[in-house]
């Protein structure tokens, strides 16, 4: 599932080469696709067609595009298309005229002088486009189904003392605090063992025993990951995770924790373990991340 920096590299790349162009045509290859757009997919091509694409905008994992009318007159944008990338949606800029990709899903062609499109592309049908309402006065057009979701580590209104606050408040694990995006948004499975390895907590480690300087610290180091994950253009394990243009990040190059099961700690030299984690898996230092006393 792509994670924050994978999602932020995809709407980079709408931002360059969608933002500001107005629809021509929809073409709706496979209605899964617009499964979330309740209306069903003539709806969704119809009311999308002659509509001016805003600047590209992101929440965690979630992306939108405001849908501007040519009419409008600067109010916030009352409707957005929101896309979620699923297990292996792709969202990809191609030329005009180039072969149709095998699992292509929707086409959107656009009204300018410029030969490209922009194509959904969905091999196991996951994920999606939906036309939704927007959140009434919120500058960015948030659409109104994703409202619940918190903000990411990376966004200037993320309140780190709240967020201490509700680990304490939650009572749970700090690896399922760290994947409960009405929590923190955007951080996934790769980073949360990233993070956690970084800042030397297991991933059973209870919440409420957190100190504020150890909140302060997790943060930082998801922030630190991410970054680090944007700069090299995300984690790409296979050909499902690229940007506009196709391109795969190398961030697994990198990676300290994730998938390294059995191989060397790069800070003390002891193997790396895996677990069965609520059906995915963790990836741990026994040494420097050693599991919590069990409670009394």
């Amino acid at each position: 599932m792509p994670e924050l920096p994978e999602v932020e590299v995809v709407r980079s790349g709408l931002e360059r080469w969608v933002c500001g162009r107005t629809v021509a045509a929809v073409e709706v290859l496979h209605p899964r696709a617009v499964r979330r757009h309740l209306a069903g997919p003539d709806d969704f091509a119809a009311q999308l067609t002659g509509q001016r694409l805003g600047p590209a905008r992101r929440r965690g994992k979630y992306l939108w595009l405001p849908v501007e009318s040519p009419t409008d007159t600067g109010e916030a944008p009352a409707r957005a298309v929101l896309a979620h990338l699923g297990m292996s949606g792709q969202l990809l800029v191609q030329p005009q005229g180039s072969p149709d990709e095998k699992h292509l899903r929707i086409r959107v062609r656009f009204a300018d002088a410029e030969a490209t499109e922009l194509r959904f592309v969905d091999q196991r049908t996951f994920g999606g486009l939906s036309l939704h309402d927007t959140v009434p006065g919120d500058v960015e057009g948030l659409p109104d189904v994703i409202a619940h979701i918190a903000r990411d580590p990376l966004d200037p209104a993320f309140d780190d003392d709240a967020f201490h606050a509700a680990l304490r408040r939650r009572r749970t694990t700090i690896k399922r605090a760290l994947l409960d995006q009405s929590l923190i948004s955007g951080v996934g499975n790769i980073y949360a063992d990233e993070a956690l390895w970084r800042t030397r907590l297991h991933y059973d480690r209870p919440t409420a025993g957190l100190t504020r300087p150890r909140t302060a610290e997790l943060l930082t180091h998801i922030r630190e990951v991410m970054n680090e994950a944007l700069a090299a253009g995300g984690t790409s394990f296979d050909a499902l995770y690229v940007n506009v243009n196709g391109e795969s990040g190398y961030f697994d190059r990198s990676l300290d924790a994730y998938g390294r099961e059995d191989e060397p700690c790069r800070r003390c030299g002891t193997a790396m373990r895996r677990r069965p984690w609520m059906n995915r898996s963790s990836y741990f230092c026994p040494r420097c991340q050693p599991a919590p006393r069990p409670a009394r």
